[in-house]
């Protein structure tokens, strides 16, 4: 099983970031945190590294859903999404599986959660 969905999307980078903030509004997430890689490592470590930016989406209703079902599923969360532009100028949008990471906590009342924020982020990724 993957960890993620992922998507070429023919829109520059910038382009990219915006629309999937869009679709992720759509389906009830907000940005809580965007985290520019490409500009960190520089500052951090003097390195180039391409664009790539981790948006951390949270959709509250069901975070607090999960929160009542595992206390330390916090750890898990936000739900990241990363837009990351390859050395070709290909731009990718890709999304992590919550069922993937969801499988690593023993506990079956995540699953419902899991199922719904999974077709969620899917169906950003699709919209891309």
């Amino acid at each position: 099983m993957s960890y993620y969905f992922s998507k070429s999307v023919a829109l520059p980078f910038d382009d990219a970031i915006t629309k999937v903030k869009e679709e992720l509004k759509k389906e009830g997430f907000g940005v809580l945190t965007e985290i520019d890689i490409k500009e960190t490592l520089k500052k951090k470590l003097d390195v180039d590294f391409r664009r790539y930016a981790i948006l951390g989406a949270c959709n509250p209703g069901f975070a607090y859903e999960a929160l009542q079902s595992e206390d330390k599923i916090g750890t898990m969360l936000p739900c990241n999404v990363i837009v990351q532009e390859h050395p070709d100028g290909r731009v990718e949008v890709a999304a992590v599986d919550p069922m993937a990471s969801m499988q690593a906590v023993e506990n079956t009342e995540l699953g419902h959660v899991a199922q719904t924020v999974q077709a969620k982020l899917k169906s950003v990724i699709d919209q891309m």
